[in-house]
């Protein structure tokens, strides 16, 4: 999966003192897509370092941001990110969507989920610049990952959304979607956890409401970040519970079937939870 990179790894522990410096990586966010290169030889995705985009020594530290790094590799964000110029000036980089890298399996692996990772906290920090309390300017808590309001208080940390991965077992058939846009390819049922539930309840009501079908034996598998969408996923397996009749949600998905294991399609790449989860049970790893 995306996150599965050793031996390298991602040391997130954050540092407020951290100074950049012009061999660092930096991260240039707009959308789903990241400023990179890609070399067609070797299919390498590489990132902009600092002396790139300002030179050695033109550039406004106070704007760089510490994320974190993958064992030796540091990387820091750009404030502001809307700043188009910067954009357009870094020669050799292109503005190059995240899925494309994802699902092109493109090289180092430890860099495609660092870019990831970085999405996920340039998403955050461009949403608490300012308090969701009493509206004032916010800033870089000195201690720890968080942005705080001198105003009223308030610390606000980074988003993370708990959503739940089902594989929906029925004899030797696992259930199979695909959403009604979006991503294109074979999918699992998937959904966000409510206020209030627990992560077994989510996978219940969520296979309720896209296909209409009970279940029973809800067993976790395995987690996995998933920057593009902040989320943190929880894989989980379960069971039919009774009548197996697929009553669709039209509205997100455009179908939804059983299909037989050896009939399974993959995803094009094995980035994803949703596609190892289909592997397991496709290779006849994961049975009932």
């Amino acid at each position: 999966m995306l996150q599965d990179i050793q031996p390298h790894k991602l040391h997130n522990e954050y540092d407020h003192d951290a100074v950049a410096n012009a061999t660092d990586i930096v991260v240039i966010v707009a959308g789903s897509k990241v400023l990179a290169r890609i070399d067609e030889l070797s299919n390498a995705v590489r990132l902009p370092i600092i002396e790139e985009v300002w030179g050695l020594d033109d550039f406004d530290g106070k704007k760089l941001t510490y994320l974190f790094s993958v064992d030796n590799e540091r990387y820091f964000i750009y404030e502001p990110i809307e700043d188009e110029k910067i954009i357009d000036e870094v020669i050799g980089y292109k503005l190059i969507d995240l899925r494309y890298i994802r699902e092109n399996s493109l090289e180092p692996k430890s860099r495609v989920f660092a870019m990831h990772t970085a999405k996920h906290l340039s998403d955050w920090y461009a949403d608490s610049k300012f308090c969701g309390r009493c509206g004032h300017k916010m800033k870089h808590s000195i201690t720890e990952r968080a942005m705080c309001c001198p105003e009223c208080g308030y610390i606000q940390y980074p988003r993370i959304m708990p959503a739940v991965i089902v594989g929906v077992i029925n004899g030797d058939r696992l259930l199979i979607t695909k959403y009604k846009s979006g991503y294109a390819h074979n999918a699992l049922i998937a959904g966000f956890t409510e206020i209030g539930e627990t992560l077994e309840e989510t996978v219940a009501r969520e296979v309720m409401e896209e296909v209409g079908i009970m279940v029973r034996n809800i067993k976790y598998y395995k987690s996995q970040p998933w920057g593009m969408a902040n989320d943190i996923l929880a894989g989980f397996f379960c069971e039919v519970d009774g009548n197996d009749e697929i009553y669709m949600d039209g509205s997100e998905l455009k179908y939804a079937q059983w299909v037989e294991r050896e009939d399974i399609e993959l995803q094009p790449d094995d980035s994803s939870l949703t596609n190892e989860m289909m592997k397991m049970f496709k290779i006849g790893r994961i049975r009932r």
